[in-house]
């Protein structure tokens, strides 16, 4: 008999553990900086890592990484030691840091406890840019750390990968190549880039991606090519919409929309007409022109760059629900992704959100094994897997709808009770170290 997929096994395959929401930077686009986020302060109690310690031999990897900076955990070094002792050969431990308090005496510590990898946020290389958006750092800081870890890993022969991580905003997309170039030739392994998640609403107007599916794009292209051929101005849309008395060419272009309207729902393409209409063709072929620029230079130097999508998938899959993820916040309460791990505000395709955390038990209460495999978070994940839910991000009526304007969200208008619909990490926009 084969393997179960991941998501069915007995144990999680990959733990994601937060060690503390303290942090000791203030970034911009940090949910920790907007109002609203119910974030409590806290550091990981020594009993919920020992609660922890039965699922370690299962793991294919250990992510000490949540909404603080790991560094500020006096025992991070005690959970990399134990986490390595029991982690299978195959299996990693590692975590995301700003490398503010990364220097030389706390590199060995952390490589000689068994650290595997280690990601450094980059958001820049300008360090003026740098500053803005990660107040109270400096590049000087990530080269140091740089710097730090290499001699560690040179002084204890132990080998590891170190990376980067660089968050794609309008502002600073375009230096993405030379953050290539200037990572590998530091000695940097890889480099994750992620879109941002606005959880302000001064950061919507930061977001670099694409608001509308490939799938959407798709099957509005040849529309729009139609109403060129056809001499139907679509741009004035909705200044023409809700006039009470329209001339022929008005009524046309409704007309025409209302028509293309009624061939996405025949086809059960989810097509947020507002949207779609403002799309900014020219920005979006710039950003992909840039990731193009700084994957051939990846190429060129020998660095691994994973890219997020320009244009959100179409074609869901939910890599954490996949790839067999549970997430542990610092309190020991199990959460299914990074989307639902807190409660916060967000701004999806610039309509607000509310997300409210979903848990299924809190270790050492409980036993991860007994979370994990409790009926309910079961069915949570057969359900995920399953991307039977609406494309909320993608729907007209999003913007009035009860189910996804609730701040307590009960169910979808498919009926379904995980809040998925509206989730974006499944859609490729968003990456993290995993």
């Amino acid at each position: 008999m084969p393997d179960p997929a991941p998501h069915r096994r007995p144990h999680p395959t990959k733990l994601f553990v937060e060690t503390t929401t303290r942090c000791n930077l203030r970034c911009a686009m940090c949910v920790k900086q907007t109002g609203g986020n119910g974030l409590v302060e806290g550091d990981l109690p020594p009993d919920v890592f020992d609660a922890l310690a039965p699922a370690l031999p299962f793991l294919d990897a250990l992510v000490l990484s949540g909404i603080g900076e790991p560094l500020l955990h006096p025992g991070l070094e005690g959970f990399v030691r134990r986490a390595r002792e029991a982690l299978p050969a195959h299996g990693w431990v590692g975590f995301q840091t700003n490398g503010v308090l990364l220097d030389g005496a706390r590199a060995l510590s952390l490589v000689e406890a068994g650290l595997d990898r280690v990601c450094l946020s980059l958001d820049a290389v300008t360090p003026d840019r740098f500053r803005r958006i990660r107040e109270g750092g400096e590049v000087g800081a990530v080269d140091r750390a740089l710097a730090a870890v290499d001699r560690a890993r040179r002084a204890t022969g132990r080998e590891g990968s170190v990376g980067v991580e660089f968050v794609a905003m309008r502002d600073n997309v375009a230096e993405l190549p030379e953050v290539v170039r200037w990572a590998a030739s530091r000695g940097v392994a890889f480099a994750l880039v992620t879109q941002v998640l606005p959880y302000d609403e001064v950061l919507v107007a930061q977001a670099a991606y694409d608001p509308n599916t490939d799938v959407a794009v798709g099957f509005f292209e040849p529309w729009r090519d139609r109403a060129r051929q056809e001499g139907v101005d679509l741009d004035r849309y909705f200044q023409v919409l809700w006039k009470y008395t329209k001339t022929p060419e008005e009524q046309r272009i409704v007309d025409f929309v209302e028509a293309m309207k009624a061939d996405a729902h025949g086809r059960d393409v989810f097509v947020n007409v507002q949207k779609i209409l403002e799309r900014d063709e020219a920005w979006i072929e710039r950003v992909a022109g840039v990731f193009a620029e700084a994957e051939a230079e990846a190429r060129r130097v020998g660095l691994d760059l994973r890219l997020p999508e320009v244009v959100p998938r179409g074609d869901r899959r939910c890599d954490f629900v996949e790839e067999g993820s549970a997430f542990v916040s610092w309190d020991g309460r199990v959460h299914p992704c990074y989307f639902l791990w807190h409660a916060y505000r967000c701004f999806i395709n610039g309509r607000e959100k509310f997300v409210e955390p979903r848990a299924f038990g809190r270790v050492p209460d409980r036993s991860l094994a007994e979370i994990w495999n409790d009926p309910a978070f079961r069915a949570f994940r057969d359900s995920v897997v399953r991307y039977d839910y609406p494309f909320c991000s993608d729907c007209n009526l999003a913007k009035c709808c009860d189910y996804v304007q609730a701040e307590q969200f009960e169910q979808d208008c498919y009926i379904n009770a995980e809040p998925c619909g509206d989730c974006l990490w499944c859609k490729g926009v968003f990456q993290c170290l995993r």
